[in-house]
């Protein structure tokens, strides 16, 4: 896969999420302007969350179906759509349909990713993996910067016009830039991939991947969800726009993992896991100092986006190498317990702050940092299913052996660039 195509699918994932967390920074003016009274704004945000959920249970297992390129273009103009309505939306209720069909079709993420690791060749999946979720942190963490620039201008409507312009954009150029996958076996049945999705659960190498993904999410979700309230408080009092800007850091740190997808190609997923959760916990150290210190602040949140990123991409790598015939069920499914941590850490890190302060928020962000280590540690003394990781770095040089043995014979896809 060359450079452009990468960033091109970077570029889809990181607009794609944007459309969930755009609504953050505007909640205060567009629950105004639609109506919505402050104690139910939440749900503003929260809509888009439950049709995420709702998609990647229903709609991501259609890339082991169906062609994924299609289907990523068909997602990104139905979510188009969605915002479409958001923004020309006149009642709450139009808002609402609108942001639950953009969150919805937002696992178009999802399809991306599985899209990126099934047209790689093995010993580079890690590699491509890492750059296109690169593009969901962008995403996530940009939007906050962007989301309120947009609306201070405009006005938050232009925020989803803007987004809607870029998802159908971006559908036309992955209809004509990008190739069609070639599937070896044929795919099988939509209603036999989703029942096949609850033996999943039973998978050691899936459970204990999610069940890290789900604290290492809630404890990302206790510090951006969290951050606003003590920056807006004294000593402080930062302005919305001024907090936003936070988010550059947390960019900063996640770029700064790309390489985790190339550690784990070289069959590191397993040792570099555990390294970034201990750093996870580490950075929780400096977050910790926010009352007296903003540079603190700022290495602490370079750090701690830093391990997240290179956890997530090692999990996606070592999941899509044990099932390389059904990337999308396992990634859909993965993501679920994304999405439940997010959510766990955004619902307690309030509840935490109100009642103890940051130093709640920090010790409750660290607890869900040392549970997910614990989980990693566990796993590595129990015995491993025959698909599991020990053959990691084996499994890497047979794959970069059969990819050598392909070139001779003729390459079937472009020659992986380093980005």
């Amino acid at each position: 896969m060359n450079v452009w195509r990468r960033l091109l699918l970077a570029v889809v994932c990181g607009v794609a999420v944007a459309s969930i967390y755009a609504a953050q920074p505007v909640l205060e003016p567009m629950g105004r302007d639609l109506g919505v009274s402050a104690e139910l704004a939440g749900w503003i945000v929260a809509t888009g969350q439950f049709g995420y959920l709702a998609g990647l249970l229903l709609l991501v297992p259609l890339g082991d179906v169906v062609d994924r390129r299609r289907l990523i273009a068909a997602h990104l103009a139905i979510s188009a759509v969605g915002m479409i309505l958001t923004a020309s939306a006149s009642a709450a209720w139009v808002a609402f349909v609108g942001l639950a069909t953009a969150g919805v079709f937002a696992v178009v993420v999802q399809t991306t990713v599985a899209y990126a690791a099934s047209v790689s060749p093995p010993a580079e999946r890690g590699r491509n993996i890492g750059v296109v979720t690169s593009g969901v942190v962008v995403g996530i963490l940009g939007a906050r910067v962007v989301t309120g620039t947009l609306a201070d201008v405009w006005g938050w409507r232009s925020v989803y016009a803007v987004l809607a312009v870029l998802t159908l954009g971006l559908a036309a150029l992955v209809l004509v830039l990008l190739p069609s996958e070639e599937r070896p076996n044929p795919p099988v049945g939509y209603r036999q991939v989703v029942v096949s999705l609850g033996g999943l659960f039973g998978q050691r190498i899936f459970l204990t991947r999610g069940l890290i993904a789900f604290f290492l999410f809630a404890s990302f979700g206790t510090l951006w969800s969290g951050l606003s309230l003590p920056l807006a408080d004294t000593p402080w009092q930062l302005s919305e726009s001024q907090i936003g800007l936070f988010g550059i850091a947390g960019l900063a740190g996640a770029l700064g993992a790309a390489r985790a997808g190339r550690w784990a190609d070289e069959g590191r997923a397993v040792p570099v896991t555990g390294l970034a959760l201990t750093l996870l916990i580490l950075s929780w150290a400096a977050i910790a100092q926010l009352p007296s210190s903003l540079w603190i602040l700022i290495a602490g949140i370079v750090l701690l986006d830093f391990a997240v990123q290179v956890v997530h991409v090692s999990n996606q790598h070592s999941l899509t190498a044990a099932h390389p015939d059904r990337v999308s069920s396992v990634i859909g499914s993965y993501m679920v317990f994304y999405s439940l941590g997010s959510a766990l850490g955004a619902a307690a890190t309030t509840a935490i702050f109100t009642a103890h302060g940051w130093v709640g928020s920090s010790l409750l962000g660290t607890g869900f940092a040392a549970c997910a280590l614990i989980v990693w540690a566990t796993n590595r003394r129990l015995p491993r299913d025959g698909a599991d990781l020990p053959s990691e770095r084996a499994a890497t040089h047979q794959a970069r052996e059969e990819t050598q043995g392909a070139d001779q014979a003729g390459p079937v896809m472009d020659t992986p660039n380093v980005l």
